[in-house]
């Protein structure tokens, strides 16, 4: 039988807009999903992140590249790419996912850094948080 964290990771790295009628195969009803757009409570909430996601960067490529598992949570790195306003968009991240007892998602929150990955891509916004990045930093 394959853990439920494998099962999961393989489901989202082949993750496409005709596999999200299977989500409910791996997460509870009450699910719990954040990213640093969205926090949604509800399977049919996060596959509505997901369509939302597929409708705006079409094809997405999601490849995991570590786990850790301490229980029922597991710890996951990963790479996403895709196109952002016809141009590639690419950025890695982690997520926290946490499993009940039936091996179900009950909450899975990712954490990547949105201003250098995402808002720092947009004309205006991106040459101000640039400036007050070099501002900031030690380097």
């Amino acid at each position: 039988m394959i853990p439920p964290h494998q099962r999961y990771v393989t489901y989202l790295e082949s993750l496409t807009p005709e596999s999200l009628e299977h989500l409910n195969e791996y997460v509870t009803s009450d699910v719990r999903f954040k990213d640093p757009f969205n926090d949604v409570v509800g399977r049919d909430a996060m596959a509505g992140v997901f369509e939302h996601m597929f409708e705006s960067l079409g094809p997405v490529n999601f490849k995991v590249r570590g786990l850790a598992l301490d229980g029922n949570l597991c710890l996951s790195k990963w790479d996403f790419e895709a196109s952002l306003r016809g141009q590639r968009w690419t950025f890695d991240g982690m997520s926290a996912i946490v499993f009940n007892s039936n091996g179900r998602v009950v909450e899975h929150i990712d954490y990547w850094d949105a201003a250098s990955s995402f808002y720092e891509r947009l004309p205006f916004v991106g040459w101000v948080l640039s400036r007050f990045r070099g501002w900031i930093s030690t380097r």
